[in-house]
């Protein structure tokens, strides 16, 4: 081994561990993806609330019943240990046939049928990124990708190891895909409206005008 190698090799930065998970701040979300930490502040308001409204359209019919044919468990922000990689999804769900008892302990490492992820600026490379790959690696059936400020819904079905897309959806339209699509609602309940976007800090202007410009607005 030379000398270059070697110094390289005794500086390299050790592999995060769920105690790195457990010292992150209260108000941050930690999560540990390919060995490195990556710690993020709770999400702003649109995020939140179309996660929040998400889980509430999903969980009403699915995990209770109400309106459909339950059969789920449907949970925000669980902590998955899979594998080395500790993730924190905005929503799962798990098939009851496949979990009849849900874990009770303070995260979960079986891998969900089903995922969704709210995109913000600062999860977005991470949530297409390596998160998209240990949900893949795990064989997590269906993912969806919810973007607030695009105002779009995107919904993938892993066929072998690749994400493959059943549909893109933006603004109202009605939604009814996989695995849920046993229901239907407005796509548009998600979303705040567009003055209150418009409204987001300085450091997203480029973003919005990006949008604004895209949609018409």
């Amino acid at each position: 081994m030379n000398k270059s190698h070697a110094a390289k090799t005794l500086t390299a930065s050790p592999r995060a561990t769920y105690q790195d998970v457990l010292d992150a701040p209260p108000h941050m979300v930690a999560e540990i993806v390919d060995g490195k930490l990556y710690t993020q502040p709770r999400p702003a308001l649109p995020h939140a609330i179309a996660s929040s409204r998400l889980g509430i359209l999903i969980g009403s019919p699915f995990e209770f019943g109400y309106g459909g044919p339950g059969g789920w468990w449907i949970v925000d922000e669980p902590e998955l240990h899979l594998g080395e990689d500790i993730v924190v999804p905005d929503i799962a769900g798990w098939r009851r046939e496949r979990v009849p008892v849900f874990p009770s302990g303070a995260y979960c490492t079986l891998a969900p049928d089903w995922v969704c992820e709210v995109l913000s600026p600062s999860t977005r490379k991470l949530d297409l990124g390596g998160k998209r790959a240990v949900y893949a690696r795990e064989r997590v059936s269906y993912l969806w990708l919810a973007d607030p400020i695009v105002q779009s819904l995107e919904a993938f079905e892993l066929r072998g190891t690749q994400w493959v897309l059943i549909d893109t959806l933006f603004d109202d339209a009605p939604v009814s895909l996989p695995p849920f699509e046993a229901i239907s609602f407005n796509l548009g309940n998600l979303w705040l409206p567009h003055a209150v976007h418009k409204e987001l800090p300085t450091k997203h202007a480029n973003t919005w005008l990006f949008v604004a410009k895209y949609r018409g607005v």
